[in-house]
């Protein structure tokens, strides 16, 4: 007999409010009765990690796994050895000591974030506070990125398609993505600058939730330019939740995705 159970998988923090939001998110997600779903990490948050996770929903008895992986892009290295960990690939692309985690269920993995139409409006949601004139703003998304081969690229087409999405949403002049490693918020602001002295820029942090890089390293990058910027990440926000009710949806109809 199948029975399905949902791991939640997250990059974890040692700031309790941004555990706290993420459980909260998790808690607020409309499962079908009888399934299962947990909320684990990557690292830090001690008993709640990926094997506990794993090792709690097949004492419930769960025979096929749907894992959510709650990270802003496919290009992050983490999902690589996750994936891997998880017995979805022999090999990682990238060395880790992430060992391979003790698990006889069925794994079924949605894919990450990336550039979905739920979070796109989100993102737009909480920018809308700080526009005045949309037909002479320019939107920069912000996340933390990749300098790996094949990473980086993946990070750029997620920045990319979803900077596309927020400008048809606010009606914007122009939208694109910047990330973080590599720096590439300088060159992106200079060129704006230069072509685009007539428009303002909105920044958005695309960040799971509001910490260093949201407060700190996002600021100190844009020292010197002129902006508008919140700092709001995606956390706090009803959709994610609805978000991960979609992924689900997407394995229990039989559209599952296994490609990352």
């Amino acid at each position: 007999m199948v029975k399905y159970g949902i791991l939640v998988i997250s990059h974890g923090s040692r700031s309790e409010e941004w555990v706290r939001l993420v459980d909260e998110a998790v808690r607020a997600v409309r499962v079908p009765a009888g399934v299962p779903i947990y909320s684990s990490y990557l690292e830090i948050v001690e008993g709640r990690l990926i094997q506990d996770g794993i090792t709690e929903l097949e004492a419930l008895g769960v025979t096929d796994m749907i894992v959510i992986p709650l990270f802003v892009s496919s290009g992050s290295t983490h999902i690589d050895e996750i994936t891997y960990a998880l017995g979805l690939k022999k090999e990682p692309q990238l060395p880790t000591d992430m060992e391979p985690f003790a698990i006889r269920a069925r794994v079924h993995c949605t894919p990450p974030i990336d550039d979905d139409p739920i979070i796109a409006e989100i993102v737009y949601g909480k920018l809308r506070p700080l526009s005045e004139r949309p037909e002479r703003e320019i939107v920069l998304l912000v996340g933390h990125g990749s300098a790996e081969k094949g990473f980086h690229l993946a990070w750029r087409r997620g920045l990319e398609r979803l900077a596309a999405r927020v400008k048809a949403l606010g009606g914007f002049a122009e939208a694109d993505g910047a990330m973080l490693l590599p720096d590439q918020i300088k060159w992106k602001m200079n060129d704006w600058r230069r072509r685009r002295p007539d428009c303002q820029v909105l920044v958005a942090p695309l960040f799971l939730s509001e910490g260093y890089f949201t407060g700190q390293v996002i600021p100190e990058r844009l020292e010197g330019y002129t902006y508008r910027y919140n700092g709001q990440a995606l956390l706090p926000h009803a959709g994610i939740s609805r978000w991960m009710e979609r992924q689900i949806a997407r394995v229990l109809d039989g559209n599952e995705m296994h490609e990352l």
